[in-house]
């Protein structure tokens, strides 16, 4: 009997339980892939009913997050430094300069995968990696090629079908009758075709849960001082109270507004705007409240809500400008624009009578303590350290979406994701123009590549026990 001991990218079974159990907690935004933890077999611990979608989600997000607490360092970044590699091929947009530098990263990764994986991995699909930039040069991004549509296409396809016998005359038959509907329902006002399925573009821009609340005056004014602060219109009268101290200046400036506007429409021959007029006003105490919106390609929920639900839409990140001490007694502070992380309590639409304003109540996290960025490039958050908590508002349309995934390593961390809005133009996809969101914010180091003292065998993992053929063992006694 020969003893083999566990190579170095082995899985012990608590790190497979690890692996898993991180895949089987994840909840993605609606639309972003299928429920991950459908495809999460925790008996067995391993990943069943893979469609091509799935795993292109885990290669490009998924996969580095889950692997954080396992394995050896050096074959986790190597792992990571993959899968940045595919995600920089999929961007939407490429800069031509950087192709050269993606070819020479995946051939260091390539390296590093032979440094650590056996003969057996290599096969001609990993090597058509080092072939990708190149391509990439000739042809163009790699979106604009794939097949992704065509298969979304073929199931629906499929879905036609009524009679195995006939699948071609069902098919056709079916694809006249939906081409026939949608060609009268354009002659038809305001119209809603039957059996053909609602557009993916209604539902990214539909609301539910729908409800009118009232709310205490001091939630009010607080929302209703973030409208004035960030509104255009209303920056001249802002610019006059500066003098004023920040507190005082929140707690007075709605009244102070309101009087001024009031004192100059005395006067007849005034040039304020009817949306001025009205913002002087405070908005009604009863608020239009919802449990999901959609706004600017993105379908958010309350965190109530996705509590309940498969999906996770409430997670948030906005950049807005702050104020920059080093000191307490600092007498040059500066401005500068920082990410926030939070997630949405509630969503309001505030009525101001002639209009209404969007707005999201949000449970933000402490910068100072509550956001840091690890070795690897990850954003990781504390949910539970909770920022100030008289500045909870911000506008629908300032938000971008993200999505929490807790931290394998444990603790009270969570691992930020940012994903892509889905844009739409009378039921075409739009041309959003923007980078696939990375997982991290830059490429793992590269320096054990001639590191000759990395372990290629774990012993914390067990090994296996080989029994020796016999034919072999007399063919070495002959010699």
């Amino acid at each position: 009997m020969n003893f083999l001991p566990a190579a170095c990218y082995t899985l012990s079974r608590f790190e497979k339980k690890q692996f898993c159990s991180t895949l089987a907690g994840v909840k993605v935004p609606t639309g972003y892939s299928s429920n991950i933890k459908s495809l999460v077999q925790m008996k067995d611990l391993k990943l069943i009913n893979l469609k091509s979608h799935d795993c292109h989600t885990l290669m490009q997000q998924l996969l580095p997050v889950a692997i954080r607490g396992v394995l050896p360092k050096e074959v986790r970044n190597t792992i990571i430094r993959l899968c940045y590699f595919f995600n920089s091929i999929c961007s939407k947009i490429i800069d031509p300069s950087k192709l050269q530098q993606l070819q020479d990263e995946v051939v260091v990764t390539l390296c590093l995968l032979e440094k650590y994986f056996p003969p057996a991995f290599f096969d001609v699909m990993v090597h058509l990696t080092v072939h990708l930039p190149r391509e990439i040069k000739f042809c163009g991004p790699v979106w604009l090629r794939w097949m992704y549509s065509m298969e979304r296409y073929m199931k629906i396809l499929k879905g036609y079908v009524r009679n195995r016998h006939r699948p071609e005359g069902c098919i056709i038959e079916c694809y006249i009758v939906e081409e026939a509907v949608e060609f009268c329902s354009e002659y038809l006002a305001n119209a809603r075709t039957i059996g053909v399925p609602k557009g993916i573009e209604e539902r990214i821009e539909s609301r539910s849960g729908f409800k009118v609340i009232p709310i205490d005056y001091k939630t009010l004014c607080e929302a209703h001082y973030y409208v004035l602060q960030n509104t255009t219109v209303v920056d001249p009268y802002m610019s006059k109270n500066e003098k004023w101290l920040q507190a005082e200046h929140k707690r007075s400036f709605s009244s102070w507004f309101k009087r001024k506007i009031e004192t100059e429409l005395a006067y007849p021959e005034n040039t304020i705007s009817q949306q001025i007029r009205w913002l002087a006003h405070e908005p009604k105490r009863e608020v239009l409240s919802y449990s999901g919106y959609g706004i600017g390609g993105y379908y958010y929920n309350t965190r109530d809500h996705d509590s309940r639900s498969t999906t996770q839409n409430s997670g948030v990140m906005v950049e807005a400008e702050s104020l920059h001490m080093s000191t307490a007694k600092d007498k040059n502070p500066i401005y500068a624009n920082m990410l926030y992380y939070g997630v949405i309590e509630d969503i309001w639409e505030l009525n101001y009578t002639y209009f209404k304003i969007p707005v999201f109540r949000c449970k933000w996290v402490d910068n100072k303590g509550g956001v840091k960025v690890d070795e690897n490039g990850f954003t990781l958050v504390d949910l539970n350290k909770e920022g100030d908590p008289n500045d909870q508002f911000i506008f629908a349309s300032q938000a971008k979406q993200v999505f929490y995934v807790n931290d394998p390593n444990g603790g009270r961390w969570s691992v930020v994701l940012t994903t892509k809005p889905k844009l739409y133009d009378r039921g075409d996809v739009c041309d959003n123009i923007e980078e696939t969101p990375s997982f991290i914010r830059g490429l793992p180091e590269s320096d054990d590549i001639d590191n000759e003292d990395v372990a290629y065998v774990r012993e914390d993992c067990e090994g296996i026990y080989v029994e020796e053929d016999n034919t072999s063992r007399k063919k070495r006694k002959r010699t």
